[in-house]
């Protein structure tokens, strides 16, 4: 499969032992409190959340600021512990004790609000640095995969520059760019446009939408309604730590069988 300039994107999006169809990522009855504190009541940020994703499946994730929508992608790659419920993403039990999380996080690419770049690396060298450290790839072979992702993104010209040097929507690229180097069997991307200026959040856009396209599975918590309705298989509301109502993008936005759902989205627009 080959992306803009020939490019074989295959490697990337292809996890090993899933044909299309098969489950990616299984979540079921994730519980996650934030305990009281002296400023604060008790969060309940996870509401026994059960969901499943296929193998090439894109998954959208709207709701309100605070409805657990950020927490639980975070709990998918572990960077959020859950009290109780399990999680398997392509096999690995993440929710196991015993599971490698660094070799686990090394196929699970997850893109964040606030681009999380090396300042005093220059693009190159943040693409490179993870493949090193974690695939335990020569320099040779993660210059040259770099690259490879660097072009697909459209930031091989700029491959020389430092995050200073490059606007939000530049710095965001390179983001997924090193994100897709690690040759992920899932993708998440975690409101990877609400920090972008309107002017680049399009280019972002359109990036995740060729990716989705290619048959990578990804979990998207956005705000982008239009985004959700054109490229999301299933979209799935959240409110209050719960799952309120999830179906194809037809089903949400056309016919959402919810009260609570159907006022977030007048809203929203």
């Amino acid at each position: 499969m080959d992306g803009p300039g020939g490019i074989d994107l295959s490697a990337a999006i292809a996890a090993p032992g899933q044909s299309p169809g098969a489950i990616s990522i299984d979540i079921k009855s994730v519980k996650k409190r934030y305990p009281a504190t002296a400023n604060s009541a008790g969060i309940v940020a996870l509401d026994d959340v059960s969901l499943t994703v296929k193998s090439g499946e894109v998954v959208v994730i709207i709701g309100p600021s605070g409805s657990g929508k950020s927490t639980l992608l975070r709990t998918i790659n572990a960077l959020e512990k859950i009290d109780s419920g399990t999680i398997v993403v392509n096999g690995d039990v993440v929710t196991n004790k015993a599971t490698d999380l660094p070799a686990f996080r090394s196929k699970v690419g997850m893109v964040f609000q606030h681009f999380n770049l090396f300042l005093h690396k220059t693009a190159m060298e943040n693409v490179i640095l993870p493949q090193v450290a974690v695939k335990r790839r020569s320099r040779a072979e993660a210059e040259a995969n770099a690259g490879k992702f660097l072009a697909k993104v459209g930031m091989l010209e700029r491959a020389n520059n430092y995050p200073s040097q490059l606007s939000g929507g530049q710095q965001q690229r390179v983001a997924i760019a090193r994100a897709l180097a690690m040759n992920p069997q899932v993708m998440l991307f975690d409101e990877a446009t609400s920090a972008l200026d309107p002017e680049t959040v399009g280019g972002v856009l359109d990036l995740m939408r060729e990716l989705a396209g290619e048959g990578m599975t990804m979990v998207v918590v956005t705000h982008e309604m239009h985004f959700a309705r054109e490229v999301a298989d299933r979209v799935v509301f959240m409110d209050a730590g719960a799952i309120v109502e999830m179906g194809t993008p037809e089903q949400v936005f056309r016919n959402a069988q919810s009260e609570r759902t159907r006022k977030f989205l007048s809203l929203v627009g």
